[in-house]
């Protein structure tokens, strides 16, 4: 790196903010409102040892800026920023504190839990007194990128239609780190995600959408290190632009690395969808260290309470809010989501504690600055935006409260689906949430697809662990067993943990397939969690947010009844994307449309007659058809559908019912397509309508309408 001479900094732009490289030098640009000063540190090559300190010399429109020529792609860089240490105001300027750049698109090393990375005496536990230690050497580095990348494999990409969509969660370490398939030194890494095996698989699948745990910067907490744990998951976000070192197996390469394995994704014809946190960030609350934003500008980054400005609002239970009622702040975040379609080629974000991100310092609203952007943005309109719809502050709970364009995780249909299979919800509970929870979301125009439905996710058990266990066993993250929900709505089938009792190895197994075709063939969006398809456990742990290890990471030695899931997996989803009726826009409402003469779904009972009350108001009824008719309006236009009729029957009794088939408009029989009690059965069987069928205890059963055809 050519020496830098103090005197041949020039004024730069304040257009861009962070560090961008030109060809000939980069131009740094940091926001702050309260600031005095802003330096910029330029480090050696080990990022080790501070070679010039510089003053960035313009302020624009609280922007301060400066060109340095002859600075580019492989700098290591940070700010010190100088301006009045005032908790009791909200400021916390310290510039013996080296500072990451919120908008770095790269970084290095990691950082090293010290008193000096604290603004204030950190071994007072007084926040409010002054620590002149230099942080620089514990600090991780921000580093200048060339951005430049030949995207190869492009003409794969392709936006997949909402209804079409599967979602897939994965972590991009836990996915590849036992993997088999991959080369070693690339297990865990962005690079291991995108070796061709791994990609086959997950295509073969039946999935479009990959949707990724945070792979923004993120630290360890130092009360997690001290444990010999880590932030496995992620939700700890100090770079909002930049993909975490940690997953890169070659660190300089970071940033190509990544896109390269976005590439061969796309190439695929899958989507990249990214878990972001924007809601808080790594610094904690006013006893946290002084990383970035808190030193930048902490008045103006984060959401203090009005009277007491020493202290955070927390309304996401880690310390601190961002404060996305700031126009900066919002642009930040804005920018950020842009730069990840723009730059990275990114498909979709899945916001963690979206509610935080529409919340005013008067509460939730549907009509807050960050939504407008959203809304009104261009480039955002074309990526799939998913809110996790819930925080913990007040009115947190907001499922199917955000805009028309966006989807959401809807918890209730993992919640009744969960207690419907143990034998705890009604099939009238059940209902809407196999039509798309229309009491949720069938408002200002919102589609089914709005519903994003899931089971099991990151957080909590894994679908094999749900009908395995009946409590968490969480002791290895060293709290006693006391993190995590207690109540997870599942059934052990009636041995806690793994057994050699046949009959209730069985019942599990058909449980997990149950709970599986619920969830394909529900409208909605279905989201599975990598490694569901063939059974995966985590031992009992609900909560393993801090287990780098086993405990997390996808375990490849798969067993024959894995395998045997893994094909009725893909039948299932081969099932979804073949009969356009389970996968509708429209809600299914049941209304008869008198103009068409068709009912688009019918509800039956076990003697093939239609629902009546009565029937809806028998807690006892727990078998029950859903008959989904293809002949429906499938849009605005007022027509009949093309597409075929199917019925699925559900028996949440425990024992064998007979099913009468029901007639149906030009019925000429049913034909199976799938029934959980028989996973591999590949033979069409038929059946005439009116005919009775052997409807296993809990199982799911599908049958294909065959209709009399029209000359």
């Amino acid at each position: 790196m050519a020496e830098i001479i103090k005197g041949r900094i020039k004024e730069g732009s304040p257009a861009k903010r962070g560090a961008h490289w030109d060809g000939g030098g980069t131009n740094f640009a940091l926001f702050s409102a309260n600031a005095t000063k802003v330096e910029v540190c330029i480090f050696d090559g080990s990022g080790e040892k501070e070679i010039e300190r510089v003053e960035l010399p313009e302020y624009t429109n609280q922007i301060f800026h400066g060109y340095l020529p002859d600075v580019g792609p492989g700098t290591f860089y940070g700010y010190r920023v100088h301006g009045p240490y005032e908790p009791e105001a909200g400021h916390r300027f310290n510039p013996n504190k080296l500072l990451l750049d919120p908008y770095a698109r790269a970084h290095a090393g990691s950082l090293t839990w010290d008193p000096a990375v604290f603004g204030y005496k950190m071994e007072t536990g007084d926040d409010l007194t002054f620590d002149e230690r230099d942080s620089a050497p514990f600090m991780p580095k921000c580093v200048i990128v060339d951005p430049n990348f030949d995207w190869q494999g492009e003409p794969g990409r392709r936006f997949v239609p909402w209804d079409h969509t599967v979602v897939y969660e994965t972590h991009v370490k836990g996915y590849t780190k036992l993997h088999p398939e991959v080369p070693e030194n690339l297990r865990g890494t962005y690079a291991g995600l995108g070796q061709k095996p791994v990609v086959d698989y997950i295509k073969s699948l039946g999935v479009t959408s990959v949707e990724l745990l945070p792979v923004h910067t993120f630290i360890n907490d130092d009360f997690l290190l001290q444990k010999n744990l880590v932030n496995y998951w992620g939700y700890n976000s100090i770079g909002f632009f930049a993909p975490d070192p940690r997953y890169a197996s070659d660190v300089p390469n970071s940033l190509r690395e990544f896109k390269e394995m976005v590439a061969r994704f796309h190439e695929a014809g899958l989507e990249v969808i990214l878990d972001v946190v924007y809601n808080h960030t790594a610094e904690g609350n006013e006893k946290g260290p002084t990383l970035s934003f808190k030193g930048i500008d902490n008045a103006s980054y984060y959401r203090l309470l009005p009277d007491q400005k020493r202290y955070y609002i927390n309304d996401t239970g880690t310390g601190n809010t961002v404060n996305l009622s700031h126009p900066r702040v919002i642009q930040m975040v804005a920018d950020s989501l842009r730069y990840w379609v723009q730059e990275m080629h990114i498909d979709g974000f899945r916001f963690d504690l979206g509610t935080i991100l529409a919340r005013e310092p008067h509460g939730f609203d549907e009509q807050s600055g960050f939504l407008k952007v959203c809304q009104q943005d261009p480039l955002l309109q074309t990526v799939k935006l998913i809110a996790e719809p819930w925080d913990i502050g007040p009115g947190g709970y907001q499922v199917g409260s955000f805009p028309a364009g966006w989807a959401e995780w809807n918890d209730s249909f993992r919640d009744t689906v969960r207690d419907f299979w143990r034998g705890e919800a009604s099939a009238q509970a059940l209902a809407p949430r196999l039509c798309g929870s229309p009491d949720k979301f069938n408002h200002s125009g919102r589609r089914a697809w709005a519903s994003v439905n899931f089971v099991t996710a990151h957080d909590g058990f894994t679908l094999n662990d749900t009908v395995t266990y009946n409590e968490k066993h969480n002791e290895a993250n060293g709290e006693d067993n006391k993190d995590g929900h207690s109540d997870n709505r599942s059934w052990n089938c009636g041995a806690e943990g793994p057994t050699d009792d046949p009959e209730i190895n069985a019942l599990r197994e058909r449980q997990i397939r149950n709970i599986l075709s619920t969830l394909v063939l529900s409208q909605g969006t279905p989201m599975i969690l990598a490694g569901d398809e063939f059974g995966r456990t985590q031992g009992g742990n609900n909560n393993a947010y801090c287990q780098d290890d086993e405990i997390s990471w996808v375990n490849w030695a798969i067993e024959e009844k894995g395998q045997t899931l893994i094909r009725f997996t893909r039948k299932l989803l081969e099932l979804r994307h073949k009969y356009p009726i389970l996968r509708r826009t429209r809600f299914l409402t049941g209304e008869m449309n008198e103009e068409l003469g068709v009912r688009d779904v019918t509800w039956i009972n076990a003697n093939g007659s239609e629902m009546q009350p009565v029937d809806w108001d028998n807690e006892t009824t727990k078998c029950f058809g859903m008959l989904m008719d293809g002949r429906a309006q499938v849009t605005g236009i007022r027509k009949r559908g093309q597409d075929a009729t199917v019925l699925m029957v559900i028996n949440g009794h425990h024992d064998v019912v007979e099913f009468t088939l029901p007639e149906a408009a030009g019925c000429q029989g049913w034909t199976l397509l799938a029934d959980t009690n028989i996973p591999e059965d590949e033979e069409e069987r038929a059946f005439e309508c009116g005919a009775t069928y052997q409807a296993t205890g809990r199982s799911v059963i599908l049958f294909l309408l065959q209709a009399e055809t029209t000359g």
